[in-house]
């Protein structure tokens, strides 16, 4: 008889700022407070996406229009 295996009951998901169950009127967050202190963290440079650096992305654009 084949090994069936079972599908993983689906976990609650967490606020990603404190843990807390997720609201759905503030999904994927607990609620306006967190919200709103994850958007300030992507507003104060708190979360970074890497990437060139700005001198970098500049030359590359002064290369293209030289061209």
């Amino acid at each position: 008889m084949p090994n069936a295996t079972m599908p993983e009951p689906r976990r609650k998901s967490a606020c990603p700022v404190c843990g807390k169950p997720v609201s759905a009127a503030h999904s994927p967050f607990c609620g306006q407070g967190c919200k709103d202190r994850d958007l300030l963290q992507w507003l104060s440079d708190g979360y970074r996406i890497p990437g060139p650096t700005a001198d970098e992305s500049e030359e590359g654009l002064e290369d293209r229009l030289d061209s």
